[in-house]
C-alpha cells in the first residue's frame, strides 16, 4: 500500500508520449482517429489500412495502445488480436475495438481476445479521447509501479547482500585483522571462472557470492577459531561446522547471489578426490565450489593467520599446482596457473 501511495497519477504530458497505433480498412476512420488524437496533443500516432501491413508495424513499434477495427479482409480484427498475443503473451496487450456491431456475442469474443475496451463508430471525438486518456492512464500507471516495485526489490537485494557480506566481514575480522580476506577470494574466483571462459553473468554472481563462503565461521568458537596450534580432531571436526552453519544462513533465499553463495559455504571444502569435508567429489561438486576451493587455499596460504606464517607466492602458486587431480579439480588449476599470482594478494 505504501508502494501505491508513493506513486502520483500519470501526468498529461506523460500520456501525450503515448506510442498509438491505428487499424482500420477504411481510410476515412483512419483520418478522422489521426485528425483528433493529433489535435488532442498525442505526438506518436501511426496508422494504417492495411491489417497485414499493421502486423508488420506493430512488430516494429511495440505500441503502448492499438485501435482496431473487426471487420477487414485478409486479417479481421480477431485475427490481429490472435496473432499479437501469441507474440508477446509476457506483456498485456492494450486493445480498443472499433466497431459498429453492438452484437453483445462480438464484444464479448473481442473481450476473450483481450480487448480492453470499444469505440463505436460513427466515433463521438470526447468519447474516443475519454476512452483512449482512461486506458493509457491505467497503462502508464502500471508501468510506474512496476518500476516502483522493481526499484525496491533491487534496493531491499542490495541490503540484504550487503547485510551478509558484513556478517561475513565480522568472521572474516576473527581470523584476518584486515578483513581483506573475503574480497580477495571473491575477486581471485571470479577470475578463475572468467579464464575458464564462464558466461560474465556467472563471474559477476561469483564475485559477489565467493566473499560469503566463510560465513559460516561467526558460529566457531574463537577458542577453535583462534588457536595458534594444530586443531585436535574433535576441534577439527567442530570447525568443519562451519560449511554446514553458512548454508543454513544462506538457504531459502530468491537471490541468484544467495542461492551461488549457499552452494559455494556448502562445498568449497570439498576436494576433488573425495576426501574433503562431506566427501563430494569430482563433478558432483558443483563448479563454483570448485573454483572458491582453489581460491580459499591460495589466498589462507599467501597471508598471516594465528597459526601460521604468510608463504611466499610461488610457494604457494606450487602448492596448488601439486594438488590438482587431487585436492582440485585440475581444469580449475589450470584456470587458476594463468592468472598473474602476485596480483591476487593484494
Amino acid at each position: 500500500m505504501q508502494v501505491l501511495e508513493a506513486l502520483e497519477i500519470p501526468s498529461e504530458d506523460l500520456v501525450k508520449t503515448a506510442t498509438i497505433l491505428v487499424i482500420d480498412d477504411l481510410p476515412a476512420n483512419v483520418r478522422l482517429l489521426a485528425q483528433i488524437l493529433k489535435n488532442a496533443g498525442f505526438r506518436n500516432v501511426s496508422f494504417t489500412s492495411d491489417p497485414r501491413e499493421g502486423m508488420r508495424i506493430y512488430e516494429e513499434l511495440k505500441p503502448d495502445l492499438l485501435l482496431l477495427d473487426l471487420n477487414m479482409p485478409h486479417l479481421d480484427g480477431f485475427e490481429v488480436m490472435k496473432r499479437v498475443k501469441a507474440k508477446h503473451s509476457s506483456t498485456h496487450v492494450k486493445t480498443i475495438v472499433l466497431t459498429a456491431d453492438s452484437d453483445p456475442k462480438t464484444k464479448h469474443r473481442a473481450l476473450k481476445q483481450g480487448a480492453r475496451d470499444f469505440l463505436t463508430k460513427p466515433f463521438d471525438e470526447l468519447e474516443v479521447l475519454l476512452r483512449i486518456n482512461n486506458l493509457l492512464q491505467t497503462h502508464f500507471y502500471g508501468l510506474m509501479l512496476e518500476a516502483k516495485v522493481r526499484e525496491r526489490t533491487r534496493d531491499l537485494m542490495k541490503a540484504q547482500r550487503e547485510t551478509l557480506q558484513r556478517l561475513s566481514l565480522a568472521a572474516d575480522y576473527r581470523d584476518d585483522n584486515t578483513g581483506a580476506h573475503t574480497r580477495r577470494v571473491g575477486r581471485t574466483s571470479g577470475l578463475i571462472a572468467d579464464a575458464l571462459g564462464e558466461a560474465q553473468e556467472f563471474v559477476g554472481l561469483i564475485i559477489e557470492a565467493a566473499s560469503l563462503h566463510d560465513i559460516g565461521k561467526i558460529g566457531i568458537s574463537d577458542l577453535i577459531l583462534l588457536k595458534p596450534g594444530k586443531l585436535t580432531e574433535e576441534e577439527f571436526n567442530t570447525m568443519k561446522r562451519h560449511t554446514d552453519i553458512g548454508a543454513s544462513i544462506l538457504s531459502g533465499s530468491s537471490s541468484p547471489v544467495l542461492q551461488l553463495a549457499e552452494e559455494i559455504a556448502r562445498y568449497h571444502h570439498e576436494f576433488w578426490n573425495g576426501n574433503g569435508y562431506a566427501g563430494v567429489s569430482k563433478e558432483a561438486i558443483p563448479l563454483s565450489g570448485r573454483i572458491v576451493a582453489v581460491a580459499d587455499f591460495f589466498d589462507a596460504l599467501t597471508h598471516e593467520r594465528p597459526y601460521k606464517e604468510a608463504w611466499p607466492v610461488e610457494v604457494a602458486v606450487q602448492a596448488v599446482e601439486e594438488r590438482s587431480g587431487s585436492q582440485f579439480d585440475p581444469k580449475v588449476v589450470e584456470a587458476f596457473m594463468t592468472l598473474n599470482h602476485e596480483e591476487l594478494i593484494h
